[in-house]
């Protein structure tokens, strides 16, 4: 608020009490809190949800603190020789403008999934559009059609899939049609598995939407186990299975993204849909790895946050995972990306 406004209704206030008060020189010196003649409602408006039920984040200024230096990232496959990339771009317009294009000329992955997109098809950045980046010419876009601005999925590939579907196809659950609205999975079928882009539904504040949350995880396991072929899943599954994928577990307990509701549904799926976490099957005791850091508190620097972004991979294809690793030097959002390293040949 302006000093200027403050100061007069302020002084407003003041001249009102004094007129029906027999001690106005008492009443001059009462510090009037200007916040209380206001609704709470109206203040409740500046902390609601950008999308997910969470307070609107800060964005990052454009500094050297978040500009990645590749020369100091060993980008080299070991033995592998396929590559697919999962990156919550937190909007893709922003994303774009904090140079995140630039990591995959470095990684170049053979598959690119894209998280909270928040862009319509009719909105799409130049730079990814059309012949835009060459590298990748088979590019499918799965936004949000229940609001602009918010959620949706994208898929990249060097070489064209056999299939691409959006959504849960071949569900007839009567929640599908909500979910599918809001531009959440995205799936291609290669020769030998399929590659599902995933961004799952947040809990949001106060655990208000953790029911929708786990009608969402029921019929994600349902959608698994209709494929007939192994399957990568990658994205922002939105919780942090264990203790050891966020920093401060103890005080997190109650809040969205690692209540028991939302890890043990992630247990579950792993267990009913026989898949693995391939990060935490390659590194079981590796602490301090993770994928998403609030704008707030500085925590990116402090390395105050959580691993939210995975790679999950059919028992059956395990034999062929190289390598699962987290890019955390590499900025363009409050997500890094996370590449899996598979050797297909």
């Amino acid at each position: 608020m302006k000093p200027m406004l403050r100061r007069a209704l302020t002084t407003s206030v003041i001249t009102a009490l004094n007129s029906s008060s027999k001690t106005p020189l008492l009443i001059i010196n009462h510090k009037v809190d200007i916040r209380n003649f206001f609704p709470a409602t109206a203040m409740a408006k500046k902390r609601s949800s950008s999308g997910e039920g969470e307070p609107p984040a800060k964005k990052p200024t454009t500094n050297n603190k978040n500009k990645t230096d590749f020369s100091t990232i060993d980008f080299s496959s070991k033995d592998g020789d396929f590559k697919i990339t999962t990156w919550n771009v937190a909007g893709l317009r922003a994303w774009l403008k904090n140079g995140g294009l630039d990591y995959f000329e470095h990684e170049d992955p053979d598959v690119i999934c894209l998280q909270e997109t928040k862009c319509s098809d009719a909105k799409l950045p130049a730079e990814v559009t059309g012949k835009s980046v060459k590298a990748y010419p088979h590019k499918y876009w799965f936004p949000a059609s229940s609001k602009e601005g918010y959620s949706g999925v994208a898929l990249w590939s060097k070489k064209e899939p056999l299939v691409v579907t959006f959504g849960f196809k071949g569900l007839d659950d009567k929640e599908v049609k909500d979910h599918d609205a809001e531009g959440r999975l995205i799936t291609a079928e290669f020769e030998s598995f399929f590659v599902c882009g995933v961004y799952v539904p947040n809990a949001g504040k106060k655990l208000i939407t953790l029911p929708k949350r786990m009608e969402w995880d029921n019929l994600f396991r349902k959608f698994l186990k209709s494929l007939k072929k192994p399957v990568v899943v990658c994205g922002d599954l939105n919780v942090a299975h264990l203790e050891i994928d966020l920093a401060n577990p103890k005080t997190n307990k109650k809040n969205a993204g690692f209540t028991q509701e939302e890890r043990d549904g992630f247990g579950t799926m792993v267990d009913d849909c026989q898949v693995v976490d391939t990060f935490r099957h390659l590194y079981p005791d590796l602490e301090k790895k993770y994928t998403f850091w609030t704008y707030m508190m500085n925590a990116r620097a402090k390395n105050v946050g959580w691993r939210l972004d995975y790679f999950l991979v059919s028992n059956s294809m395990m034999d062929k995972v190289v390598d699962n690793i987290i890019r955390d030097q590499v900025y363009g959002s409050d997500h890094c990306p996370c590449t899996l390293v598979l050797k297909l040949k």
